[in-house]
């Protein structure tokens, strides 16, 4: 749902949203409040998060989570759940970064259409991004989309698999670890004030 903000530039919503107190995204002048993260979704990140940070200690690479801002083109500025990035610029930067190597978000029901629709048309058209990948917490599923030979995303269903195997960064991660935290029967508690996406 977009907030009575419309028509912004890329450089109007930046000044604005560094204002805020808290996160929204961009997407062709208009702007989206973020729902405020889940215990779920949060064991997740942390647990993909903290073995890609072991991962790629002593690497050119770093990952970010979802407090930082990644850029696409001149018309959208997503929040991603986790993201890596080998790009020189990107590790110069403060707050926006451009060239992620590796995208994760980690789906909800007020997300998941966004995530797996229009976010990711617009991921795809970064020429660095190798791989995209979709974690639900409450269906236990992992979705790995990586770009092949001719640049097109192929999806790769790691569900019922015993790894996680992110090739763009050379990280095999149990599924079990993935998971950690999170229990069967966990609910994410939606309530009617979450803001859907469009």
């Amino acid at each position: 749902m977009g907030l009575p903000l419309k028509n912004l530039s890329m450089p109007d919503f930046v000044a604005w949203e560094n204002a805020q107190p808290t996160r929204n995204e961009f997407y062709r002048g208009e702007v989206f409040a973020m729902v405020g993260p889940r215990r779920v979704n949060g064991e997740v990140v942390v647990n993909v998060l903290t073995a890609l940070k072991h991962h790629l200690k002593g690497s050119p690479c770093r990952v970010y989570s979802e407090s930082m801002k990644l850029q696409v083109a001149d018309d959208a500025l997503f929040y991603p759940d986790v993201f890596v990035t080998c790009d020189a610029q990107d590790l110069r930067t403060d707050r926006i970064f451009r060239a992620p190597t590796l995208v994760l978000e980690v789906l909800s029901p007020t997300t998941a259409g966004f995530d797996r629709g229009l976010k990711f048309a617009t991921y795809r058209r970064i020429p660095s991004l190798q791989e995209y990948l979709l974690i639900d917490p409450m269906e236990r599923s992992v979705e790995l989309f990586r770009r092949n030979a001719q640049g097109l995303f192929e999806l790769h269903d790691m569900t019922a698999a015993t790894h996680l195997v992110l090739a763009s960064v050379g990280l095999e991660m149990p599924i079990a670890d993935v998971f950690e935290g999170v229990e069967p029967g966990d609910t994410l508690d939606e309530t009617p004030d979450d803001i859907p996406r469009p």
